[in-house]
Formats: C-alpha cells, structure tokens, sequence
C-alpha cells in the first residue's frame, strides 16, 4: 500500500514548519537519526522505536512553541499515551537522516491527539504515518480536563 502524497515545504525561517502542499496542512518538524542501537539484526530499524521517534517530534513540537512538558508536569499534569497507531511504508537504516513531522490533531474534553510523519530527509520518502492519543491526568492519576496550555498550544497551532 502507497501513502498519500506528502509536499512539505518550509513556512518559518528557522524550518521548523512546513506547510504540506497536497493538503494544506502546517505541521512541526524534527531532524533526527537512529542509532546503531535502534537497528535490528538486519540493520533496519526496528518497528517499536519509531514511537521514541514520534515522542521526539511531540516534545520538539512543545519546546518549540514553549510548553514543555516539565513545564506541564510542574502544572500538575501528565499525558500517558492510550491509543496509538503506525502505518509502515519503506525501511530507515542505521544513521539516515530523517525529519519527523508532528502536528496536533484533536483536543477533547480530557484526551488530546498528535499526528506524525516521518520521512527520509534526503529522498523525501515516506518512512510511516502514526498517531498518539494522551488522556490528561492529574497528579493522583485520576483523569482530568486538558489543562488551559495545553488548549491553548492546539488552538494557536499554525495554520
């Protein structure tokens, strides 16, 4: 199965946002590379770290627009993942270059949701295409509404 198509191109000076040319679509994005340690016996990387990858991208979202999450965790929050998803497309090998593209994508009443995509930073290849959803938790565990910054992070989100 092919992914749908994905244009990104760069809206800010610093590159840190790309608007996607196919949908219209404004998303974050993060340089990374595996490690050797990430790769498995046949040097590919193996499928569970892409949700350290997606992870990168979330936090690398949030730092960038101010709100990270020891700032959320100082506010008394925290966002344990409850769902997630991956559709794999073609294979990252130890030290390929990537950019993981990470947008907010839903906010409810207690659970809030990230898109991402990852592609190879030299070919442009779709690598995956996930989603994380967080339910919001207060200190004693207990599930509680999305905290202010946190809304407001998701309804600032460039367009």
């Amino acid at each position: 199965m092919r992914p749908a198509k994905f244009s990104p191109e760069v809206i800010d000076k610093k590159g840190q946002f790309i608007r996607d040319r196919t949908t219209g679509l404004v998303w974050h994005r993060a340089f990374a590379r595996p490690l050797y340690a990430d790769t498995d016996r046949s040097q590919v990387v193996y499928h569970a770290n892409y949700l350290r990858y997606f992870e990168i991208g979330r936090t690398s979202l949030m730092r960038d627009l101010g709100y990270t999450y020891r700032k959320v965790e100082e506010a008394g929050y925290v966002y344990p993942i409850v769902e997630l998803g991956v559709n794999f497309y073609s294979p990252l090998y130890y030290d390929d270059p990537m950019w993981i593209h990470t947008r907010p994508a839903e906010l409810r009443r207690v659970k809030v949701k990230f898109d991402y995509i990852v592609t190879h930073a030299e070919t442009g290849n779709i690598v995956c295409k996930g989603f994380t959803e967080h339910c919001a938790l207060n200190v004693s565990g207990r599930p509680v509404q999305v905290d202010q910054k946190s809304m407001d992070l998701f309804k600032t989100f460039p367009e």
